[in-house]
């Protein structure tokens, strides 16, 4: 996932973490230079979309201007949820 607006302050990586551990969902967060966040996450899709409804509708929406969203097959590549730097 992308996101774009005003969403670079640690709120949103700090609630989107918290959500994913809530879920179980695996994966990073991270600020990009272009001033986006980007977000990979796995689990089940019922956990994912619970997941991205959570960030959509939680704490940080007034913030969130523009969401991309593109799902591809699992890597199983991830243990735990992290926020990146």
């Amino acid at each position: 996932m992308l996101y774009s607006g005003r969403v670079q302050g640690v709120g949103f990586r700090f609630t989107a973490e918290e959500s994913a551990r809530r879920l179980g969902v695996v994966g990073w967060v991270k600020n990009l230079r272009d001033g986006r966040v980007e977000l990979v996450a796995e689990a089940d899709e019922r956990a994912l979309t619970q997941f991205l409804e959570d960030v959509r509708t939680g704490p940080m929406r007034n913030f969130i201007k523009d969401t991309e969203v593109s799902w591809s097959t699992a890597t199983n590549d991830f243990t735990e949820f992290d926020i990146r730097y």
